[in-house]
């Protein structure tokens, strides 16, 4: 018999999912991926869906694979679910879904971007309400556009599951909104941690489609007798569903090891770079909002002031045109070094990475090319070029939000942590540490999966609290530091 918890977290991401075994020995956490699979929206005449069906079928695949990498005798003590943000699922009485899921990319909310934008009133009272800007994908304009499309769903549904709700329900059979991914909504009041009524009634919806969220560690369960049955082992008689920080972004920033003091700056860095620190109070006000701050929420209700750069979106979206693209690490490295090469001797052009135009483009290199022209810039001639003006692009806009958030907290930031796909691409670390003029430190840490399992641990009694946990882990990472060059 096996002496360590085994614990299974199951991260989704926009464009990828995984299912990672963890192993918690009473000092140290070791990770195994047992399960990797892609994800992507589809378009159905103009606009963008979730395949639901799929990613629960990739997540039983995913946990009977980590069933399959136990010792002899272990058990799964629990299962937790991470994703994106704001994208939800509206169900009935009995959990059916109603409505199709869309993906937060689809311009259906660009109407009530427009009219709220407009309206300075409107935009203020909403984001004193909820300390979270008026962007394209929020739910709340989501859900409104769906209500004043389709009426008839306030007869249909009865609740609203954010995507790591609804499979924590099917999991569970538990129907619960936990606060890490409910903040990400535009709907919580910032001011407690239950919803805004200012904000359900300017956007008409639904109150009752809500109940008060659940923080991070609240057990939901055991595993349902058909999801058991479904998982065929008995490495899940008795494992329970808790509910981790249910957004990516806040299991990412409970792994880093932070320093006491707060003068540490985080960064998640992926398809988004979401740049922000912990804080017991909002940042509010007409700065704030100018400055698009969103004030997220932590697994424990405090407060996870960030901003939203772009992030290896961009990347992402340029290779396509490229058959040159690299295919394997190896390849990467190469880019990598190709990009770090082009001359340092005259500054580089940068683009402004807030342009609405990279939401979503037909062509990321063309809505590049497009930006540089109207700013009479020269356009990079290779793949090369392209990646070191992304990178260097996204160091100033992380740079740049760090040195907003030091004018409006008071706040003098000494490091910038950062962990995900990004902290694995020195090029862009070295530019955050340029253009901050600060250090940044890069973790050899799967981000999002420790702090998924972190607070399964913590759910469980296993773990005293996140700063104990954090303790543990904070000597024993690899980390790479990133000095600014003068």
């Amino acid at each position: 018999m096996s002496s360590s918890v085994h614990t299974a977290a199951i991260d989704l991401g926009a464009t990828s999912g995984r299912v990672i075994l963890g192993r918690w020995d009473g000092r140290q956490l070791a990770l195994t991926e047992v399960h990797r699979f892609p994800n992507a929206f589809q378009t159905l005449r103009g606009h963008d869906y979730w395949d639901l069906g799929k990613l629960w079928h990739e997540i039983l695949t995913g946990l009977r694979a980590a069933a399959a990498a136990l010792p002899r005798g272990a058990t799964i003590a629990s299962v937790g679910v991470d994703s994106w943000g704001v994208d939800y699922a509206l169900v009935n009485d009995a959990g059916r879904l109603v409505f199709p899921v869309h993906a937060y990319r689809d311009a259906r909310t660009q109407p009530g971007l427009k009219r709220l934008g407009n309206t300075r009133a409107a935009l203020a009272r909403i984001y004193a309400a909820t300390g979270i800007p008026n962007v394209f994908y929020n739910s709340s304009l989501q859900l409104e556009e769906t209500v004043a499309s389709c009426p008839a769903i306030e007869d249909l549904a009865t609740r609203c599951l954010f995507v790591p709700d609804y499979f924590n329900f099917l999991l569970s059979g538990r129907m619960e909104n936990e606060l890490t991914i409910a903040s990400t909504s535009q709907l919580i009041d910032v001011h407690s941690t239950g919803w805004s009524r200012a904000a359900l009634d300017y956007f008409r919806i639904p109150a009752q489609w809500f109940t008060p969220p659940v923080l991070s560690g609240t057990s939901l369960g055991r595993l349902t007798p058909e999801i058991r049955a479904r998982l065929g082992s008995p490495a899940f008689a008795r494992t329970r569903v808790i509910a981790v920080p249910g957004h990516d972004t806040a299991c990412a920033y409970d792994a880093m090891p932070a320093a006491d003091d707060g003068t540490d700056l985080y960064i998640s860095s992926g398809t988004w770079s979401l740049v922000g620190f912990e804080s017991g109070t909002p940042v509010l006000g007409a700065d704030a909002l100018a400055a698009r701050i969103s004030n997220e929420r932590t697994g424990d209700g405090r407060y996870r002031p960030l901003t939203n750069v772009i992030g290896l979106w961009l990347l992402e979206g340029t290779l396509k045109d490229f058959a040159s693209r690299p295919r394997n690490d190896r390849e990467w490295a190469a880019l990598i070094r190709a990009a770090e090469q082009l001359s340092r001797d005259r500054p580089l052009a940068k683009l402004a990475v807030d342009d609405p135009a990279f939401a979503n483009p037909a062509s990321m290199k063309r809505a590049i090319d497009a930006q540089l022209r109207r700013r009479k810039l020269p356009l990079p001639r290779t793949l090369a070029g392209y990646t070191r003006l992304i990178c260097d692009s996204l160091g100033q806009g992380h740079a740049d939000s760090m040195r907003a958030f030091e004018r409006m907290t008071g706040r003098s930031f000494r490091r910038i942590l950062i962990v995900g796909g990004g902290s694995r691409n020195r090029l862009l670390c070295q530019a955050t540490a340029d253009a901050a003029g600060i250090p940044v430190v890069s973790f050899a840490l799967e981000g999002t999966a420790v702090g998924n399992l972190a607070n399964q641990l913590i759910g469980l009694g296993v773990v005293k609290d996140l700063a104990t946990f954090r303790a543990h882990l904070g000597g024993r990472l690899r980390q790479t530091v990133y000095q600014p060059r003068m």
